[in-house]
């Protein structure tokens, strides 16, 4: 039951560092310098749960040890009670061990951040755009679920109120951690409303979710960018298209180009698509890191690699499939509500347990 020496090792390292924190916030130095504390205060509060969980890890050992003797009393009622705490105690320690060893693996830095939410309907044509909106809907809603906020940053209406494109801003605790996995390509089964022969079509979209981008993670230099101003066009022109409102950002040395025409204001739409256009360059920065890494080790974790067919919406049958994991679910209409509690935590669960095996734990 005893936990490996290493991991032993290395979570004793972290109960020391841990104490030293808490010792640093009492002190007087620490607490005079604002900016000082507040990182103490945040390190310190990373490391909380680990030992925390530590600490009950070697309290239940010490327990175990004890009870193991007590089960060899002559009193049998007392023998009896010491190897029923024996028995709990020899299932908990094991469920302890595995929180420790994923409490170990390394914190992604973008958890915490919030997410730009890019959705680009793909084959299909309108029913595909539709669908398109659909998924919107849905991660709109789960995300008012979560109490997020959020916030079309730019979209492109197709002819029957479907999105070609829409990018969204969630705002939030741990929105990134959340839903970093559903990138990649989404699949739909369905008789379009445009069918007359009643016939099931199949049309995908495309979901894209990328950390928002602090300043100082993305350097774009104003030389670096060509700024185009035009008029806005599509759904909502008669209110903008009398300026030159619409705003196109083009980053030279990427080659990336944003859009964004949803505000009256110019100056509004330019912060907008500086916004979209720092989260695409850290994204792009993110996908070659991993892909060094994964060249590095021959596999990769929960890459979230776009190209990727990860989940089937089949509407005849009410079912959800997600292909990556296995999980198949006839709540369709619970799920296009935006309650994704039954497919998001098992995809977190799964992509945590493949780090484990890569990290050899």
């Amino acid at each position: 039951m005893s936990l490996n020496h290493l991991l032993s090792n290395k979570l004793t390292e972290v109960e020391t560092r841990y104490q030293e924190l808490e010792d640093r916030l009492a002190d007087p130095k620490v607490l005079a310098d604002n900016e000082a504390y507040q990182k103490v205060a945040k390190d310190h509060a990373d490391l909380r749960q680990l030992v925390d969980t530590f600490r009950e890890h070697r309290r239940l050992e010490a327990e175990l040890a004890e009870n193991r003797e007590l089960a060899k009393d002559p009193d049998p009622e007392m023998a009896e009670m010491a190897k029923a705490e024996v028995e709990a105690a020899c299932t908990r320690l094991p469920q302890l061990e595995h929180e420790l060893q994923l409490l170990l693996l390394p914190k992604d830095p973008n958890d915490d951040k919030n997410v730009l939410l890019e959705i680009r309907a793909g084959t299909g044509g309108e029913e595909a755009a539709l669908f398109a909106a659909e998924l919107l809907r849905m991660y709109l809603r789960y995300a008012e679920l979560k109490r997020w906020k959020t916030e079309i940053m730019s979209s492109s209406e197709s002819a029957n109120g479907g999105f070609k494109e829409v990018i969204a801003m969630i705002s939030g605790q741990g929105a990134y951690s959340q839903l970093k996995y559903e990138s990649g390509v989404h699949r739909v089964q369905r008789v379009p409303v445009t069918e007359s022969q009643g016939r099931i079509h199949t049309s995908a979209v495309t979901v894209a979710v990328l950390p928002e981008a602090d300043e100082v993670e993305v350097d774009i230099r104003p030389e670096d960018l060509r700024v185009d101003f035009y008029r806005s066009t599509g759904a909502g022109g008669q209110h903008v298209n009398t300026t030159d409102s619409a705003v196109r950002l083009t980053h030279l040395p990427s080659g990336v180009v944003v859009t964004c025409q949803d505000e009256r204001s110019q100056h509004k739409n330019r912060a907008k698509a500086m916004k979209v256009l720092a989260s695409r360059l850290l994204d792009a920065k993110i996908q070659a890191q991993q892909a060094a890494e994964a060249a590095s080790r021959k596999s990769q974790v929960g890459s979230g690699d776009r190209s990727e067919r990860i989940r089937t919406y089949n509407y005849p049958q009410g079912r959800v499939s997600d292909h990556r994991i296995g999980l198949t679910l006839y709540k369709l209409e619970y799920i296009m509500e935006g309650d994704l509690s039954e497919l998001i935590p098992p995809l977190i669960s799964h992509f945590q347990a493949e780090a484990l095996k890569a990290s050899g734990a």
